[in-house]
């Protein structure tokens, strides 16, 4: 229990100290994201965002499940 706490907190931290840099990313308005914009409507999909952090979700696992 208390390794997963240092670890959940060494998580914020750094999620906080990159927080400034990930909101420059492109994430959301991606090729592939889907926006439709109607009269008193307007529906966003991240379909491409979705995958991007799939993807790279999958392989930080992956590499630390070894």
């Amino acid at each position: 229990m208390q390794r997963f706490l240092i670890v959940t907190g060494l998580l914020i931290m750094i999620i906080g100290l990159i927080w400034p840099w990930a909101l420059k990313l492109p994430l959301g308005r991606l090729p592939g994201d889907i926006h439709i914009v109607r009269e008193g409507f307007s529906f966003h999909f991240p379909l491409m965002t979705c995958l991007v952090i799939s993807v790279l979700a999958t392989v930080l696992f992956w590499i630390f499940r070894r």
